[in-house]
């Protein structure tokens, strides 16, 4: 019982020891790198919209959020912001196949 005892206590010590040992050092890690992702201006993703439909791509769900990005163009261009307002208004009411025309019409008048 008593050498049970001393093999358990020895095991238990070596655990704490190997716990207690560090990992890899620091200086041999690389350090994170960091990616800049480039944001876009509530300008720039309405821009982005209407040359995806000018290239003939289709009013989606992406419709819903109009009213959130003219808002947001509101902020740093009331003028602008007026022009995707009436504009967005007209796209959803074009047909599918005047879309691409509207779109360019719209990205004219932004001076695009």
């Amino acid at each position: 019982m008593n050498r049970f005892i001393r093999t358990l206590a020895g095991l238990a010590l070596l655990g704490l020891f190997l716990a207690a040992i560090p990992g890899c050092p620091a200086a041999g890690t690389p350090k994170p790198k960091e990616y800049g992702i480039p944001m876009k201006t509530p300008l720039e993703e309405a821009k982005a919209l209407l040359l995806n439909y000018a290239g003939g791509g289709p009013i989606g769900s992406e419709a819903a959020s109009y009213p959130d990005l003219v808002n947001a163009v509101r902020q740093s261009d009331p003028a602008k912001a007026d022009i995707l307002e009436k504009g967005f208004a007209e796209l959803q009411k074009t047909p599918p196949q005047g879309v691409a025309a509207k779109a360019k019409e719209i990205l004219a008048q932004l001076g695009q």
